[in-house]
């Protein structure tokens, strides 16, 4: 069984030219999915993205500046308590900011939880740190638990928010490309396990997700190019213009051209946002957001959890990806050179860590969440730019040629 998302299914949103999201105004947004654009001024979000989850839909703020005021940051905090949990490297930077955002006016009695930085670090143990917090400050079932980092810290503060007195509010303030791009948004939360990325953890909507892209003026570029990963991701799986203007503009994003930062999120989050309002707990639509996402996982957890960042492993999936389809005979070659001309374009690797052997990536993409019925389910690209499928229904032969092909042991 193949689950289908053909280009035709793409948002109708237009990026014709490098100026400001002008034009997003006088298009027709798709369904779920709702856009609006502002002029940029301090506080104020250049471009909001809702997604549509009935009476849980929730607004992404993107713009310059909006740590600067907090009343778009108070209004999606109900109680009186709020839970800041960031990490050591994030919380010298930005944390005095958020707490003065949200303790303005008197009204907000905000705790403090700093976790140390790294995907090694996203396990049962450090999340603990996190509840004691919680029950040492007496927090109640109206407090807030705001997340103030990249995805590590994103995910689990959304997992202890699920879980704490089974359930809190929570608000994701992300400070990674890869956060404001994939993880804050759509309810993905947990931790990781020895035997595997993410495998604990809760699907659980934020109350609102902010995005202000200053935050990436002190993010290291190793880690900015890892995040674009992901927003290339969008352009193979289901939105080919955007996969076109990525090639246009990829040395001025790489230079972090405001305007067109804000755009590259923007256009990320409409894609997401449309994918999760139709398929929320990833019944079939929402696995296709995990193209590369097999061999990357397959790639973090063999090498050690920290030791690659998530989109460079992401990225190198992603090209193993596209081998594979280009050796069913599912897509052209050209789209299979391009893939990799731009993921290289963005500084990203597209060769597997020599460590990593045939025998640990068959183990470990075994017990992949996708898998079904003792199937290996994977995400692959078909046909022309921008349509993918998610299936079973491969030749596992030409897997184990794809492996040969990457994998030097």
């Amino acid at each position: 069984m193949q689950t289908s998302l053909r280009p035709s299914a793409r948002p109708a949103l237009g990026l014709k030219s490098a100026s400001a999201p002008k034009a997003l105004r006088s298009v027709k947004v798709p369904r779920a999915v709702r856009v609006m654009s502002s002029s940029v001024s301090t506080a104020s979000p250049a471009a909001t993205v809702e997604v549509e989850l009935g009476d849980r839909t929730y607004p992404i703020y993107i713009g310059s500046g909006l740590l600067a005021g907090g009343d778009l940051l108070r209004k999606h905090v109900p109680g009186n308590t709020a839970l800041v949990v960031t990490n050591e490297t994030v919380a010298p930077l930005y944390l005095d900011r958020v707490v003065a955002a949200l303790s303005e006016g008197g009204e907000i009695r905000v705790e403090v939880v700093i976790l140390p930085d790294g995907e090694e670090h996203k396990n049962m143990d450090v999340l603990m740190k996190v509840f004691d917090k919680a029950l040492d400050a007496r927090l109640d079932r109206q407090t807030t638990f705001v997340a103030l980092g990249g995805g590590v810290i994103g995910d689990m503060t959304g997992f202890a928010a699920a879980s704490y007195q089974r359930g809190v509010h929570f608000v994701q303030i992300p400070t990674t490309v890869m956060a404001m791009v994939d993880s804050s948004v759509g309810g993905k939360t947990g931790v990781n396990h020895p035997s595997g990325k993410n495998m604990i953890g809760a699907f659980y909507q934020p109350k609102c997700v902010l995005i202000d892209t200053e935050t990436l003026s002190t993010l290291p570029d190793r880690e900015y190019a890892s995040g674009m990963a992901e927003v290339v991701k969008y352009g193979l799986i289901r939105d080919a213009d955007f996969f076109e203007w990525l090639e246009k503009h990829v040395d001025a994003l790489m230079k972090r051209d405001d305007a067109l930062v804000v755009r590259a999120i923007e256009r990320s989050c409409v894609n997401k946002a449309q994918v999760v309002a139709l398929d929320e707990r990833e019944g079939g639509v929402r696995a296709t957001l995990n193209l590369g996402h097999t061999f990357g996982h397959a790639i973090e957890t063999g090498i050690g959890y920290g030791e690659w960042l998530h989109g460079e492993a992401v990225s190198v999936g992603t090209v193993m990806a596209a081998d594979l389809s280009l050796r069913l005979g599912w897509i052209d070659e050209s789209v299979a050179a391009r893939t990799l001309d731009l993921l290289k374009k963005f500084n990203l690797p597209v060769d597997v860590p020599e460590c990593m052997t045939v025998e640990t990536f068959e183990k470990l993409m075994a017990v992949d969440k996708k898998a079904a019925n003792g199937k290996l389910r994977l995400i692959l690209l078909k046909g022309e730019l921008g349509g993918c499928v998610f299936t079973a229904d491969f030749d596992k032969t030409t897997l184990a040629e794809t492996l040969d092909k990457y994998v030097k042991k």
